[in-house]
């Protein structure tokens, strides 16, 4: 056998034998959000259950900047070893205002396992003067580009959900961009901001605190933990927003690892336990191949690629 080839099928090899052999050391996943909103709270949850399957620490590391850009540049340029993965969720930063997009889900990473959707809530400091989504749209028709409304950043979740709500309903509403979902509920539950679309996960325990205030939900249907709540769409026909969470790997990462990682988390959320923590944070989890995965980010990147050039949203 030539060098050349006995060198390729040694290598083979021994990318086999290491991947059979993983995980041996603990394993990273990226976040690409601060502490405190839902991919975090999320994060963490599947990864005390990873860390009892895989007999190995898996860590969350929070690398947060640039509307999660820093995160997702440092995770695609990663070992692709099954050591460092990077879990993210409906964020669109990237895509903005740049002449070049420096990274994204569909051609900068490998899809690996969904986790889940979550619905999206319609929220607002208890002072705020309104009583519902239909109550906002005319205040905010009054006052056009007075009402502030928080967000985790540029092209984050919240930030996507509420400029889809304003395309839809003609108002004017003013962006203030946080670094995270955790930050951006701090902001508003000490009545900086007056109203903000997040994720369910992030400000369902300020509900039920009673610390913010729930106008309705973003799902087609009534959110069975808060069936009283009506949805956007209600008010707004057509308006639907959720929020997905799921895991990638660097490009090249060994399939046999994809696979493996694919495998393990589908057990951790088909348990009854991870289903009813989720469900108390207002998410339920989402079964599905990596494969289905990866056509689910295209087709969500086109749908908020859209949102952004029609809305005609830029950097800051």
């Amino acid at each position: 056998m030539p060098a050349r080839k006995l060198a390729a099928a040694l290598l083979l090899l021994v990318s086999s034998v290491a991947s059979a052999a993983w995980p041996e050391r603990p394993v990273r996943i990226i976040i690409p959000w601060p502490p405190g909103g839902s991919t975090d709270i999320v994060g963490r949850i599947l990864a005390a259950e990873l860390t009892q399957r895989l007999k190995q620490q898996v860590l969350i590391d929070n690398r947060a900047g640039a509307g999660s850009i820093v995160g997702l540049q440092l995770a695609t340029a990663s070992p692709p070893d099954g050591y460092t993965l990077m879990m993210t969720s409906t964020a669109y930063g990237f895509l903005i205002d740049k002449p070049k997009v420096p990274v994204d889900l569909v051609n900068s990473f490998a899809p690996v396992a969904m986790i889940g959707f979550g619905d999206s809530a319609f929220v607002v400091h208890p002072s705020f003067p309104v009583q519902s989504v239909k109550d906002v749209i005319e205040l905010a028709r009054r006052r056009p580009g007075e009402i502030l409304y928080a967000s985790s950043g540029i092209g984050g979740f919240p930030h996507m959900n509420t400029e889809l709500f304003s395309l839809m309903t003609g108002v004017k509403l003013v962006h203030v961009p946080f670094k995270g979902g955790g930050p951006a509920t701090a902001d508003l539950i000490a009545g900086h901001t007056q109203m903000q679309i997040a994720s369910l996960v992030t400000v369902a325990s300020h509900v039920q605190s009673g610390r913010l205030k729930l106008l309705a939900t973003g799902s087609p249907r009534r959110h069975p933990n808060y069936p009283k709540a009506p949805t956007i769409a209600e008010t707004v026909p057509g308006y639907e927003s959720r929020i997905w969470w799921g895991i990638f790997a660097p490009p090249k990462t060994p399939p046999e690892v994809i696979a493996r990682f694919h495998a393990e988390t589908q057990e951790v959320i088909s348990t009854a336990a991870f289903q009813k923590r989720l469900e108390e944070q207002g998410g339920a989890v989402a079964r599905m191949s990596s494969a289905e995965f990866g056509k689910l980010m295209v087709a969500e990147q086109n749908k908020w690629l859209d949102v952004i050039r029609r809305a005609g949203i830029r950097g800051e």
